[in-house]
């Protein structure tokens, strides 16, 4: 991972900018968005990918504290972590029971912020370290702000959407998920996967019927690319020994 995708929320303008700036002088982190309410933070995790959110707690409406326990709801390695940013010391403990990854008491300067970006770099990277790297029978896919989890035995085909994917499931069931088709690529295993055009790829087990130029998987009808068509012959030359 070389960096971690981060936003800044705080009520306060001269707070606001000072994360901000600090973010961006920071190498392995990268700002994707500033917020001045924890309500308008939350509609953006709906479609952005976000590791590290660094948050004021006393905020109108919705405070900090309140979406850091909507957010901690998901458990999965890949779930955002908050670092607090507080002038308030009050809050410390009760940062603990949302998992909080630091808390930084107002006012902080830069060695102090970025020792606590350090400790999200840390638990990001033993995070990546630590995954199985057999292959699973699911895997996890983004959906508005929660993590999903899908069976692999259940995908029939993946569908690009523009910004999205739409992964069509057994049943007549589908869900649509913030990803691309390169990044779905390199998750599912490719002994059960293979991408056939720009906009598909296909679970090789449920493939119904096959030519050298398109695919079956029940009604659907899939062409193969031009691009993926010497992968798809050899694999139709193994299919049918």
């Amino acid at each position: 991972m070389t960096q971690l995708n981060c936003i800044a929320v705080d009520d306060e303008p001269l707070a606001l900018t000072l994360v901000c700036k600090f973010i961006e002088q920071t190498p392995f982190l990268k700002l994707e968005g500033r917020y001045s309410s924890a309500i308008e933070a939350l509609k953006a995790l709906h479609s952005l990918e976000i590791q590290v959110i660094f948050m004021d707690i006393q905020m109108p409406d919705l405070n900090g504290m309140e979406l850091a326990r909507i957010l901690s709801q998901d458990r999965s390695d890949t779930a955002p972590r908050i670092i607090f940013t507080s002038a308030y010391n009050n809050f410390a403990l009760e940062s603990y029971k949302v998992d909080a990854l630091d808390y930084l008491l107002k006012p902080f300067n830069y060695d102090e912020f970025l020792r606590a970006a350090q400790k999200a770099k840390s638990y990001f990277e033993k995070a990546a370290a630590s995954t199985v790297t057999v292959e699973q029978d699911y895997l996890f896919l983004k959906v508005e702000f929660r993590w999903v989890k899908v069976f692999l035995n259940e995908i029939l085909y993946v569908e690009g959407v523009k910004d999205y994917v739409k992964v069509h499931l057994e049943g007549g069931k589908s869900i649509m998920s913030l990803n691309t088709m390169k990044s779905m690529e390199e998750k599912l295993p490719s002994s059960q996967f293979m991408r056939v055009n720009r906009s598909y790829i296909i679970s090789l087990g449920k493939i119904s019927a096959i030519t050298k130029t398109s695919v079956q998987i029940n009604d659907m009808n899939i062409p193969v690319g031009e691009s993926h068509k010497e992968a798809f012959i050899r694999f139709i030359k193994d299919w049918i020994k």
